[in-house]
């Protein structure tokens, strides 16, 4: 039998290299020829020749070395920084006791405790004809109450439902409530901020004030938050001022059978042995507002939380922030709905520059395309 490895003297694994050599060489040959093969290869060389990255890592040491006593520079106005907040965080504090009395004040409004003077109660339109309708109108209605005393409408005590209004008004909020949530915030009376004592680690209290109720003996709902503000060592250039890293809230003390935060379920269990069913009832977690005063812990052991469990943390410092920057400054306009509509507008805002700046996007493109078409 012939030996065929050899073919005139050459290995034939040698021949079947040089051939897949050739056509390697030829196919390349004709890739490198498509106009549209070097254009995707040159913009991916350009992108990665123009990252800051590469950039610096072209500079020669000495410059790299005045990078390096600009960073150390940056490390320390960010500590500067953080002093700055830590201030802003006192001034904050003194001008909420100047807020409070006024604050009291609403309270005493929304409560009925005290009824506002005609001076406290007025309040000018900007709409200066509809205000003078609304004279002539009101001298028609203080001469038709005279003549129907008996038909005089309901006049109730305070502003009824109000911080259930705006739990009902603002989005964030109501996404948390559900329907037997609703019978016991009508019994919220107040909210309130209270800001961590000088010389203690920076924090707040949201403080949830209800009257007397069917639910909880509960006066008072409390829910803390802590917060840093320092610069991260490991990551200092991501310090962008206070920050919330944790919360704690309160034990509610349900009145028996009326813990809207669980339910009871009813589960049948079969003995393997006897064939015997038996019903067992158990309790388990049921949505509700109230689980607020109830919030998962930031892990502070060096373990890190699950997805789920940082969107839940973080949608809770998002909830916490808003009543103390938002709710609770501006509770009435909350209650009427022109703090909602005015957020509705800057947002709508933001959108339609968006929209703008993508519109001169693609003219610019547009002209680029005259200038250089594309083969």
């Amino acid at each position: 039998m012939a030996d065929n490895s050899f073919s005139d003297g050459v290995p034939s694994d040698s021949l079947e290299a040089a051939k897949n050599a050739s056509n390697t060489e030829k196919l390349t040959d004709q890739v490198m020829q498509n106009p549209q093969v070097l254009a995707a290869l040159q913009e991916r060389l350009d992108n990665v020749s123009h990252t800051p990255s590469s950039y610096i890592e072209t500079l020669p040491k000495a410059v790299k070395r005045r990078i390096n006593a600009l960073k150390q520079l940056q490390v320390k106005c960010a500590h500067i920084e953080a002093k700055f907040y830590e201030e802003v965080h006192d001034l904050e504090r003194k001008y909420a006791a100047l807020y409070q009395p006024l604050f009291d004040k609403r309270r005493e409004f929304i409560t009925g405790d005290v009824e506002p003077t005609d001076a406290e109660s007025e309040w000018h339109s900007e709409n200066e004809e509809e205000d003078k309708l609304a004279g002539d109108m009101k001298n028609k209605a203080v001469i038709a109450e005279k003549e129907a005393a008996a038909a005089e409408e309901p006049n109730p005590k305070g502003i009824p439902e109000f911080w259930f209004t705006i739990f009902r008004n603002v989005d964030m909020l109501s996404e948390l409530v559900q329907e037997y949530d609703e019978p016991i915030l009508k019994h919220l009376q107040d909210i309130k901020v209270k800001f961590s004592d000088p010389g203690q680690p920076m924090s707040f209290v949201l403080e949830f004030h209800f009257e007397p109720n069917d639910y909880f003996t509960n006066s008072v709902l409390t829910k803390t938050y802590k917060m840093k503000s320092e610069p991260d060592k490991a990551d200092p250039f991501s310090f962008e001022g206070p920050e919330i890293v944790d919360c704690d809230g309160c034990t509610i003390d349900w009145k028996k059978g009326k813990n809207v935060t669980v339910k009871t379920i009813k589960k049948k269990q079969k003995h393997k042995g006897r064939g015997t069913v038996r019903t067992i009832t158990k309790q388990v977690p049921n949505d509700s507002f109230f689980n607020f005063f109830s919030p998962l812990r930031a892990s502070g052991d060096g373990e890190s939380l699950d997805e789920d469990s940082e969107f839940t943390l973080a949608s809770d410092f998002e909830i916490g922030h808003f009543f103390r920057e938002r709710i609770v400054p501006r509770a009435v306009l909350y209650f009427t709905g022109e703090a909602i509509e005015d957020d509705d507008n800057f947002e709508e805002g933001e959108e339609g520059e968006e929209e703008e700046l993508e519109g001169d996007e693609e003219a610019e493109d547009d002209d680029d395309a005259e200038i250089n078409p594309k083969v």
